[in-house]
């Protein structure tokens, strides 16, 4: 399920830890072509019981941005990933990575009672921007077709929406509505606007984090079950950072794009920066060391997409080391920066291919900002208005990566966005909460501003820096 209500939206769907370099053109294919063996091509054997006989294959095609910048993304090792049934957050990378190749050698996908025909070079389809002559549901769709002795048996619509989250499509070929399901969905907490969450903290006399756990709670999720799981969200964050701060080289891709992070942050420990700078660069650095790890295809976690993974894990480890945080603030942390995200998803988008780089980063400085806010002791009026400073001066920004890899400007680009979110957090403490522009309506702002966006600034690598 693909919710469309921000309280039902919780900070596992926002925090998911996964695979670089991309959530939209990596993860959520990953997840897209696993759901696709499990629910389709294993169901299919399952009730031919054991398949002897026949003659089965599959073929994926690619559409609109993935078909553009997938093969940098890595979408299709990601899709033969999916399809051998491993799955973004427990799989290894160096088992993922190898799934293309074993399956380019092989010929086909062995379910352990029958070798499907799937060879990535023939069967992984790049498609454009067009589906059978007509406009796409989203613009990173993806057609899954089970084959049986030439005979189509199943055919799936399936689009990645950003941050890892996936949407199927109906008979049309439709974004689904919402399942039946959470339309009966309820909440002691209920609230789909920034607004209508600072009201419930009011109302309530909740902590903006408190708020959550309870409608969590009332949706099967138990506190210690969402802290235990933030905590792997935090151990990945500082493994990732680590990762990052000690390796060097050349990233992969062909850009010859070198890591800097533990140059840079040599000559932090050693005091080479300038006076002006010193620990000012922390938070830069720290961000660089995540986003070159999932420009390597690393272990990181959505934040809320892997174009946007290290501003909130680096203004989470300034913030440990300037204010003695305690373990539980980071979780309360990433429990209000998660419902700024799931704002987002429901009222613009987190997604570069459909609103620019402005629902990618913008959106994980807001998160960050007001999460930041609500670690130090900020109100709900204050925590709204950090988002929003977040927010609004990241509209219009957009998603251009040189060859479509995630590393040229996306790297620097977390760099810059853990810095903002730090002075927005700063400047909404300085003050009351009283703003002019609300965050709902910079929300509106963004949805309407990649809508008008050209497409060539949507990540497709055909306008802007991604031009050279």
């Amino acid at each position: 399920m693909n919710p469309t209500r921000a309280d039902l939206i919780g900070p596992l769907d926002m925090f998911k830890i996964g695979i670089g370099p991309s959530s939209s053109h990596t993860v959520g294919p990953m997840i897209a072509a696993l759901d696709f063996r499990k629910n389709v091509i294993d169901q299919h054997i399952k009730k031919l019981g054991g398949a002897a006989g026949h003659l089965l294959h599959v073929t994926v095609e690619l559409f609109g941005s993935l078909s553009a910048t997938g093969q940098g993304h890595a979408t299709d090792g990601a899709v033969c990933a999916g399809l051998i049934g491993l799955h973004p957050k427990s799989a290894e990378p160096d088992a993922i990575w190898a799934a293309m190749p074993d399956l380019e050698s092989s010929g086909g996908i062995d379910t352990g009672k029958v070798k499907i025909r799937f060879t990535p070079s023939i069967d992984i389809l790049w498609q454009g921007f067009l589906m059978d002559g007509n406009g796409l549901p989203h613009p990173n769709t993806m057609r899954f077709r089970l084959y049986d002795s030439d005979k189509l048996i199943s055919e799936c619509l399936i689009l990645s929406v950003g941050g890892g989250f996936i949407e199927t499509t109906d008979e049309e070929g439709k974004r689904r509505p919402p399942e039946r399901e959470e339309s009966l969905a309820t909440v002691p907490h209920p609230y789909n606007s920034a607004a209508e969450f600072i009201e419930q903290c009011v109302k309530t006399g909740l902590t903006p984090w408190q708020v959550v756990i309870e409608n969590q709670e009332s949706l099967g999720m138990t506190e210690v079950q969402l802290r235990k799981n933030l905590n792997d969200v935090l151990d990945t964050f500082t493994r990732c950072i680590e990762r990052g701060l000690n390796t060097e080289g050349i990233l992969p891709g062909g850009l010859n794009v070198k890591r800097r992070a533990k140059g840079l942050y040599q000559q932090l420990k050693e005091g080479k920066m300038p006076a002006w700078a010193g620990n000012d660069l922390r938070p830069s650095v720290y961000a660089m060391a995540v986003n070159e790890e999932n420009a390597a295809g690393g272990k990181v976690v959505t934040a809320p997409t892997n174009g946007s993974s290290g501003l909130i894990p680096a203004v989470w480890r300034t913030l440990q080391e300037s204010n003695n945080l305690t373990q539980t603030d980071l979780q309360n942390g990433l429990i209000v920066a998660s419902v700024i995200g799931a704002l987002v998803k429901v009222h613009a988008s987190i997604s570069g291919a459909e609103v620019g780089c402005q629902g990618e980063v913008g959106t994980s400085c807001a998160m960050a900002a007001g999460g930041a806010v609500a670690m130090l002791g900020g109100s709900p009026f204050q925590i709204e208005q950090a988002a929003e400073i977040g927010i609004e001066h990241h509209l219009g920004m957009t998603c251009d990566p040189i060859k479509g890899l995630v590393q040229v400007p996306c790297i620097e680009r977390n760099a810059m966005g853990a810095v903002k979110a730090l002075n927005a957090a700063a400047l909404s403490l300085a003050s009351d909460g009283n703003h002019l522009i609300s965050l709902d309506r910079a929300l509106e702002v963004m949805k309407q501003t990649g809508l008008d966006m050209n497409q060539k600034y949507k990540e497709t690598a055909t306008g802007g820096l991604a031009l050279g």
